[in-house]
């Protein structure tokens, strides 16, 4: 089979390389699935340079999320599994990026009827950690103001529809005027645009200088200082991630003064400490999705052969909405 191969740790253009490679074999509790379509995700980026949290033996094949149709089944699986259509992890080191990938079973969901392959495919990780973000940490109530960074990146677009089907009020930051559009359309009530103007202000204008309730933070850095200026009483800054590169050293003496809560988000540990909670919520994210109320912004659907560009555009912070690969 054909597969992207990590042979060295680097920049993608550099550490990736489309191989002929034996398709794997599912072992116990695992299935094989042909991959109809692969969601393109920071993590993927990482992993090209050694810096994510798991660092599989080179050479391997990396892609973290997948919708792909069960071919083969494992010991201890049920046989009807085969030629259903499923999304989630793949089992690294047999990834997404390739025309087979490996799934432990109990990891893999129905894909929703809603949506076609693409946005199958993106619907797993932003989604649940969006919905984990939203509800579980930060308890979002309807009618709060939820502020989210990145409001058009992959995780950050779903934050806003999980919130808009909340009944929040949601104010976006994007960086760049097409980054604007593709939030409006994605339901957000107040876009702003960073590099155009300071956040802060247009928060405490909009707010009426009372600040919003929840954070959703996926950037870091500036976005998380900034947040912490416009943020609520009884606010929860929520974080999810450092896509800006740079992990916020917090003075805590401020939120003890300002009385705010700030909550972290390792949304793969519920899949190990309470995976009845990740299935829950898949649940409720398909009975949205196919009530047309939330669904993936896929902004480019490429063949294999682009997956080097997708991802040095992506860890650029490049890209809008979601990238997925389409396989045949």
């Amino acid at each position: 089979m054909k597969a992207w191969q990590v042979l060295a740790h680097g920049e993608p253009e550099k550490a990736l390389s489309l191989s002929e490679i034996p398709a794997p074999e599912p072992g116990p509790g695992q299935l094989l699935v042909r991959v109809r379509a692969v969601a393109l995700n920071f993590p993927d980026v990482m992993l090209c340079r050694g810096e994510y949290q798991i660092r599989p033996e080179l050479p391997f094949t990396p892609g973290v999320e997948l919708c792909g149709e069960v071919t083969a089944v494992g010991d201890g699986v049920d046989q009807a599994r085969v030629g259903t259509r499923v999304i989630g992890n793949p089992a690294l080191p047999a990834g997404a990026l390739a025309e087979y990938a490996l799934m432990n079973a109990a990891e893999a969901f129905g894909a929703p009827d809603s949506l076609d392959d693409a946005q199958a495919a993106a619907f797993h990780i932003a989604y649940q950690t969006a919905w984990f973000a939203l509800h579980r940490r930060a308890g979002l109530k309807p009618g709060e103001t939820v502020l989210v960074h990145a409001a058009a990146g992959g995780v950050g677009s779903a934050a806003v529809q999980v919130a808009k089907a909340a009944g929040a009020t949601v104010i976006g930051v994007v960086g760049g005027a097409q980054k604007a559009q593709a939030a409006r359309e994605l339901g957000a009530d107040l876009v702003v645009d960073r590099t155009a103007e300071d956040f802060i202000g247009v928060v405490k204008q909009a707010t009426g200088g009372r600040g919003v309730d929840v954070v959703f933070d996926p950037v870091g850095g500036a976005a998380y200082a900034g947040s912490t200026k416009c943020i609520a009483f009884e606010g929860r800054i929520v974080v999810v991630g450092f896509a800006g590169g740079t992990i916020p050293a917090p003075p805590l003496n401020h939120a003890l003064v300002k009385n705010y809560s700030i909550l972290g988000l390792h949304w793969g540990l519920y899949k190990v400490r309470d995976p009845a909670s990740v299935a829950a919520a898949h649940e409720e994210l398909v009975r949205l999705a196919d009530q047309g109320v939330i669904k993936p912004l896929i902004s480019d659907r490429i063949g294999l052969d682009g997956v080097v560009e997708a991802l040095t555009t992506l860890g650029a912070g490049g890209t809008t909405g979601r990238v997925a690969v389409l396989l045949p």
